[in-house]
């Protein structure tokens, strides 16, 4: 098998282009077209014209780069969540030779973040089907691939948020169906938006005949305000929230809140400093000045239970 050739002449080019010899000088000349001039005759660096020809094609599909190596900066994406918030304040005021930034965009949102590899940790919540794991079914649907390395935060209570002395009297998710209740929502592809959608489906009830279901908003604490000033009755957030705003909190659930992290990134400094610091004493006192998290899981590598059938067939 003839090597390829790292240099061109103008026919070779001609043939490589499939074009006629004249137009190699045409393309020179007017398009571009890489060449050097050594004793009077053309040569073209092959690489050079498989760019230039590259560069040439028109409706590119646009590749996404990866992540650049680490120098400081760690980025982290999904759920949104207090103890985080106040988790990665302390990690930069710790840290002053890194910065720890987060993109509130939903627990779908950080796993495709993830799986473009765009953040170095994702945060998420995701209910499975059988409503006992968490994330491991959405991590397969939305990633694909090599599972990420998951780590537990802590565990929430996850309910609703009305207001003080609960005037409207809203104790379980029927309620939120009766006349003249108005809700504030969170976005499609939270996981509270997710929980609060299979409660209304076991309860026979359609989110969007409730007033204030189209209404969403971007954080627990958005629409805790909401409730807070009387825009609305009810909203779907977790307890810390009604701690913090002298809030009632109707409960719903406790849940698992992982970090997500792709095995690539995993041991890169920022990442390992950023879980080191769970086992922290003064992260642990900050979460234990919040009302409705609990710890016994945090910092732990989290694995999907086993179900009856696979436990039955390892028998």
């Amino acid at each position: 098998m003839a090597e390829e050739k790292t240099l061109l002449n103008t026919r070779d080019v001609a043939k490589f282009l499939n074009i006629n010899e004249k137009m190699v000088y045409t393309l020179v000349s007017e398009k571009g077209l890489p060449a050097s001039k050594v004793t009077g005759k053309w040569l073209f660096p092959r690489y050079l014209v498989e760019q230039w020809l590259e560069n040439q094609t028109i409706n590119h599909p646009k590749t996404m780069p990866p992540l650049p190596p680490y120098h400081g900066l760690l980025i982290i994406s999904g759920s949104n969540d207090i103890l985080l918030d106040r988790t990665i304040s302390l990690f930069n005021s710790l840290n002053s030779d890194h910065l720890a930034v987060f993109g509130n965009i939903g627990s779908v949102g950080g796993l495709k973040a993830l799986g473009r590899d765009l953040c170095h940790v994702a945060s998420s919540h995701l209910l499975q089907d059988d409503e006992e794991e968490y994330n491991f079914d959405f991590v397969t649907r939305e990633i694909g691939g090599e599972t990420p390395v998951l780590v537990n935060f802590c565990r929430r209570e996850q309910g609703f948020l009305v207001a003080k002395g609960n005037p409207r009297s809203i104790s379980t998710v029927s309620d939120l169906g009766k006349p003249k209740i108005k809700i504030a929502n969170r976005p499609e592809g939270t996981g509270t938006r997710l929980l609060l959608d299979r409660e209304f489906e076991k309860a026979d009830l359609v989110g969007t005949q409730i007033e204030g279901y189209r209404q969403e908003f971007r954080s627990h604490l958005d629409v805790a305000l909401e409730v807070l000033s009387g825009r609305a009755d009810a909203a779907p957030a977790i307890r810390p929230v009604a701690g913090l705003l002298d809030l009632d909190f109707v409960p719903l659930r406790w849940e698992r809140y992982d970090l997500l992290v792709s095995k690539k990134h995993f041991f890169e400094q920022g990442v390992q400093l950023f879980l080191g610091l769970l086992h922290e004493p003064e992260f642990r006192d900050i979460a234990r000045n919040l009302d409705g998290y609990d710890l016994s899981l945090c910092g732990k590598m989290v694995f999907p239970k086993q179900t009856k059938i696979e436990k039955d067939k390892k028998e």
